[in-house]
């Protein structure tokens, strides 16, 4: 089976939060970590921008990641939200295997 990381910048902890909740919910990531008040800087629109913004880290199931990613499209405030999937390369067996009994 394979594992991935989502990553997804958010415009706060609340919607990291509430993205996480419906997630997590619907038993399609078995983790999610929120980590706020992170400085971003970025090109938007032609130009350079920044924002202070909440990092929502998700472990699941490589086969979740089209729903995931749905799902973040759905109830997300941005026009174009990151959501980048890392291949987990290697890990403890017995937590890959909490992450398989868990996202399901």
């Amino acid at each position: 089976m394979d594992y991935v990381i989502i990553l997804t910048m958010c415009a706060s902890k609340k919607e990291a939060r509430d993205i996480a909740g419906a997630l997590l919910a619907r038993r399609l990531a078995a983790c999610a970590n929120i980590i706020d008040l992170v400085e971003s800087k970025f090109w938007w629109k032609g130009r350079m921008d920044s924002a202070k913004e909440t990092l929502l880290i998700l472990k699941t199931k490589k086969d979740n990641f089209v729903k995931i990613e749905k799902a973040i499209n759905r109830l997300h405030s941005y026009e174009v939200p990151e959501i980048i999937a890392l291949p987990i390369a290697a890990g403890n067996k017995n937590y890959l295997k909490w992450i398989s009994d868990n996202a399901v």
